[in-house]
């Protein structure tokens, strides 16, 4: 039997978010809320045509502008939205609303889009494998899609878009002869398909949990049935608005969206479906699980009520036999007999073999 591994040490995400001291501050006021950093910002820039590729790790973001009005297409990602004066430059270079640059360091967003004429802001959620501590890693991403550029932020460093670099890289695909929207799309696409990896691995411990709760249903399977139900739920609320948004994108309301990207935005969409159907999917089964584990509790309960009960019923009459001839009374005429200790054990044995058959006839042994 496969014991689970994964929910051993499974980090779990809180399904209602804590907020930091910024409430009650004015619209715009740009505060980390999120879980605390140390790490160093990481500023990371390619840009690139259909022939020439240019991929730096930048000092600075004022670097970033040098490329910001080149006929390519820029990819700035910054790695580290715990630095509030970072974010608030990019925002400052590149024009960006006191607004978006308040959501990118909130790291409690809802996935959503928004149009601000010139550009668009999206939030996504990006979920992981974090394979040093074993656990599940949800993280907020921020774009904003520009004509020209696309600015991506990310928590902390993930190579969950490291293949989208490197198909870049290699101009693979039709990646390097498209605009700013492809760009989006394939990022987008990266992190939703990246789901279907971590439902693999909760789909296996699923396999393992069942297993385990058929053979021997222990306090400790519940607590990882319990663990994993909440992990889906909250994968839920990371998905499901996320639907939504490649949703809006894919209708074709944002005129910096071509036609042609709007085709892979409907297969980003298919996957989206998908990902929610195989979580309902799986939260069914955990459901299931859990009710099989209050059933395999009442059945052990049951087994065991019934062999004391059978006992009890085998007791209930060499008791009295007992009772009835440990009175001692002057008058009892058995109590004179030679072979009369002989004779009540005779009696006190079959009665308890008479049960035993008749009970094992009725198939309750």
């Amino acid at each position: 039997m496969k014991t689970p591994h994964l929910l051993k040490s499974l980090s779990f995400g809180k399904l209602l978010p804590r907020f930091s001291g910024s409430t009650g501050s004015s619209p715009g006021t740009i505060s980390y809320v999120g879980k605390k950093r140390e790490e160093r910002v990481k500023i990371n820039l390619i840009d690139y045509n259909a022939e020439e590729l240019i991929e730096k790790n930048l000092t600075d973001s004022h670097q970033a502008l040098a490329y910001k009005d080149r006929e390519s297409v820029t990819w700035l990602n910054i790695t580290g939205v715990h630095n509030t004066k970072i974010i608030e430059e990019v925002g400052n270079k590149f024009g960006l609303h006191p607004l978006i640059l308040e959501d990118i360091t909130n790291t409690t967003q809802r996935p959503k889009i928004d149009d601000y004429d010139d550009y668009l802001f999206i939030v996504l959620k990006m979920s992981y494998f974090d394979k040093e501590n074993k656990n599940i890693i949800v993280e907020q991403v921020s774009l904003i899609i520009n004509e020209e550029y696309v600015i991506s932020f990310q928590e902390r460093a993930a190579d969950i878009l490291e293949p989208l670099r490197e198909r870049i890289r290699n101009n693979k695909g039709k990646i390097r002869k498209q605009g700013t929207d492809y760009l989006a799309y394939a990022i987008i696409d990266s992190i939703v398909d990246h789901y279907f990896t971590i439902l693999e691995q909760l789909g296996e411990e699923i396999e393992d949990i069942e297993e385990a709760l058929i053979i021997n249903a222990t306090p400790q399977i519940l607590n990882h049935i319990y663990k994993l139900k909440r992990e889906l739920i909250f994968l839920r609320k990371s998905i499901w608005p996320m639907r939504e948004v490649v949703s809006n994108m894919q209708r074709g309301d944002y005129p910096m969206i071509k036609k042609a990207t709007i085709i892979f935005l409907r297969d980003a969409y298919d996957h989206t479906i998908q990902v929610v159907e195989t979580i309902e999917t799986f939260r069914d089964m955990v459901s299931g699980m859990l009710d099989l584990y209050l059933s395999n509790v009442s059945n052990r309960m049951n087994e065991v009520m019934k062999v004391l009960t059978i006992f009890a019923s085998i007791f209930i009459p060499l008791t009295f036999i007992a009772g009835v001839y440990g009175m001692n009374f002057e008058h009892m005429p058995e109590l004179k007999w030679p072979w009369g200790y002989g004779f009540i054990w005779l009696v006190m044995i079959s009665v308890a073999v008479s049960l035993l058959m008749y009970f094992k006839k009725k198939k309750w042994l």
